[in-house]
């Protein structure tokens, strides 16, 4: 399959798709793992636990391969990206997995609708974002272009938080594709 990054116009273009995310009572499309560095496995359910985020992904074991080793950051222990901003930068949602996200969701994941310390509660886990800021890295730019980065990254794209937002688990619990996502 030819793969093409859309132009900054094309982006642009997605905008007001994407603005019309509900503020409340989205719904959980995707749950990816990563199990090993350029490994992803789609789940239909996944245990979100205090500890490790979600059981199986790499999140706190990856630094320790990375030069110099980092030690897990609590703050990002798990990434969302609006389901939205993944298909209009992707063009495919059997390429959404390639942003790196664990979750993506149907929701306004905005600075305005969710500051950081809003909790949000997905089947039976609670999750509370947090203030650490997700702008995207070197892989993001080779799977969906120099122009889809410029996009999430400019002052209306940090706004809206298109790359995505951090979030530490609060309550561990199990959570399901197609699970509401209501703010607590």
């Amino acid at each position: 399959m030819e793969v093409r990054h859309l132009t900054m116009d094309e982006l642009n273009a997605g905008l007001e798709e994407i603005r019309r995310s509900p503020a409340d009572g989205g719904i959980l499309q995707v749950i990816m793992r990563r199990p090993a560095i350029g490994e992803r496995e789609l789940l239909e359910e996944g245990q979100l636990d205090l500890v490790t985020g979600l059981v199986g992904d790499n999140w706190r074991t990856r630094g320790e391969l990375a030069t110099p080793k980092r030690v897990p950051n609590p703050e990002a222990q798990l990434t969302l990206m609006n389901s939205r901003v993944a298909q209009l930068v992707s063009g495919s949602r059997n390429r959404w997995h390639l942003a790196g996200d664990q979750l993506y969701v149907d929701l306004d994941l905005g600075l305005e609708n969710l500051p950081a310390g809003t909790r949000l509660a997905i089947g039976s886990a609670l999750i509370e974002v947090t203030a650490e800021p997700h702008t995207g890295c070197k892989k993001f730019v080779e799977r969906f272009g120099m122009d889809a980065m410029t996009f999430v990254n400019t002052p209306e794209g940090k706004k809206l938080c298109l790359r995505g937002i951090n979030t530490r688990v609060i309550e561990a619990g199990t959570i399901r594709l197609g699970d509401t996502v209501t703010k607590r």
